[in-house]
């Protein structure tokens, strides 16, 4: 079956990226964007482009397997408090016309949300997953998705971003700060001790460190101050294919076969009354001498 055409960047992106090799400005030339060095980035027939040319993916980059899983849970709903959260959070953060960068983007389904709420905004997802890239950019109208390490120095200019989101992803703090605006938010969802306890024996998943809120505070407070901390905690009713889904969308689907997690859920029971538990949590950037 023929392919449709390709999607390209919008302009308003190639005001933001740079290019990741020397940090000049980006165009469009012959379906790929280009810098004055003649350095060349690819743009993927399903519109995301790939500035990690070259390169590897990263062993921790979710799988097709994995992005699959984790949109099928999503539009489930059971995530959904914690989607509305963000947007209330974003439309007080952020201005109508925001530039959003999500910072391990998935599936792009929390920028999507961020994005219905600020209605001039743009979203830019940044990951390192080509699956996960194909459905962040075609998760919502205005966002774009970029291939890119977020540990490494982002291919993003200075001061560009109004708001950066960061979910269940990792964090590179000092590149938070760059690419915010002095009088931007930086806004993290982290899992707490107590979410999904439940699954937790019976199909052996990873468990949260209890020291991971500090962590993070430790790991920010150089480049941010804390401005508030929302605890959001709720009960979810999941089926087995839901939780079949939710396993298989977590770090542990990359030490627990399909088969053997099959087997796992049918022994524990469902459905099943199951503990979501984060904490969602707003930085703003230190400003010299704070």
């Amino acid at each position: 079956m023929p392919s449709g055409p390709t999607r390209l960047p919008s302009d308003r992106l190639l005001t933001i990226l740079t290019c990741p090799l020397c940090r000049a400005g980006l165009d469009r030339a012959d379906g790929a964007l280009r810098c004055p060095g003649r350095h060349t980035f690819d743009i993927a027939r399903h519109g995301y482009v790939s500035l990690l040319t070259g390169h590897r993916r990263a062993p921790s980059a979710d799988s097709a397997d994995m992005v699959r899983c984790r949109a099928a849970f999503l539009r489930a709903g059971h995530y959904d408090p914690l989607v509305r959260t963000l947007a209330g959070l974003a439309t007080e953060l952020a201005p109508p016309d925001a530039t959003v960068l999500d910072a391990g983007a998935g599936t792009g389904h929390y920028l999507a949300a961020v994005l219905d709420a600020l209605p001039g905004a743009l979203g830019v997802g940044l990951d390192t997953s080509a699956a996960a890239l194909r459905a962040t950019a075609r998760a919502h109208p205005r966002a774009e998705a970029a291939g890119w390490d977020v540990w490494r120095p982002w291919p993003v200019r200075t001061g560009a971003a109004d708001l950066v989101l960061n979910v269940f992803a990792p964090r590179n703090g000092p590149e938070f700060h760059r690419v915010l605006r002095p009088d931007g938010a930086l806004l993290v969802v982290t899992p707490t001790g107590r979410h999904l306890r439940e699954l937790h024996e019976p199909l052996g998943l990873l468990g949260v460190d209890a020291r991971k809120e500090e962590r993070l505070r430790r790991t920010l407070s150089a480049a941010f101050r804390p401005d508030r901390a929302e605890p959001l905690e709720y009960a979810m009713t999941l089926t087995a294919e839901d939780v079949t889904s939710l396993v298989a969308m977590t770090p542990t689907a990359h030490h627990l076969g399909p088969e053997e997690l099959r087997r796992r859920v049918a022994e524990s029971g469902t459905p099943v009354r199951v503990t979501a538990s984060f904490l969602v949590s707003v930085y703003r950037p230190r400003r010299s001498g704070q």
